[in-house]
C-alpha cells in the first residue's frame, strides 16, 4: 500500500522524525517465486507486479512464464483459494511439466517467500514513502532486484524456514 510500513529508526535526541504521507489507500500486488535448480544448487527469484488484487488468472499466466523459461518445476504452495484454482487450471494445462506440494493448512513461517516479503517490507522499503502507485511499484522491483542478486539473502530466506537447500 502506498502507506509507508513505520520503522523505528535513529534520530538526533529531541529531533523526532517525521514522515509527511497523507491517507492513501492505492496499492499494488506483488507475485514472487524463489526458484533452486536442482544441478548447482543456485537461487532465484522471479516476480511481477499488478495494480490490481491477483486473481487465478494472473496466477496461472505467471507459472506459465516459469514453466516456459525453466522446464518442469514443482510449486510449493500455501492453500491460499487462488493458489487452489490455479492449481487444477496447471495440471490441464501443463500435466507431467508441473508437480505441486502444499504447505500445511496455516504455516508462514516455513514459506520462504514470506521472509522476501518481509525483507522487502521492514528493511529496503521500512518509513518509505511513495509519491504514486508507479514510484512505489518502481521501489519495489529495485528492492527484489537487488534481493534475486543476493545468493547470501537468498539462502537465508530457506535457512530460516528451516528448508534444507
Amino acid at each position: 500500500m502506498l502507506q509507508p510500513v513505520v520503522r523505528r529508526t535513529w534520530a538526533p535526541q529531541g529531533e523526532t522524525p517525521v514522515l509527511d504521507c497523507w491517507d492513501r489507500h492505492d496499492r499494488l500486488s506483488v507475485i514472487s517465486a524463489l526458484t533452486v535448480s536442482p544441478q548447482c544448487r543456485r537461487l532465484g527469484l522471479y516476480f511481477d507486479i499488478f495494480d490490481h488484487n491477483i486473481i487465478t488468472e494472473d496466477v496461472v499466466e505467471f507459472v506459465a512464464k516459469l514453466v516456459r523459461r525453466l522446464g518442469k518445476i514443482t510449486l510449493v504452495w500455501d492453500r491460499w483459494q487462488v493458489h487452489r484454482s490455479a492449481a487444477r487450471q496447471l495440471k490441464a494445462r501443463f500435466g507431467r511439466r508441473i508437480h505441486i506440494e502444499w504447505f500445511p493448512a496455516y504455516a508462514p513461517e516455513l514459506n520462504p517467500t514470506e521472509y522476501v516479503w518481509g525483507h522487502t517490507k521492514s528493511a529496503d522499503l521500512a518509513n518509505f514513502i511513495a509519491d504514486d502507485a508507479l514510484h512505489l511499484g518502481q521501489s519495489i522491483a529495485g528492492s527484489l532486484r537487488n534481493t534475486r542478486q543476493n545468493q547470501t539473502l537468498l539462502r537465508s530466506f530457506f535457512h530460516h524456514a528451516r528448508l534444507v537447500i
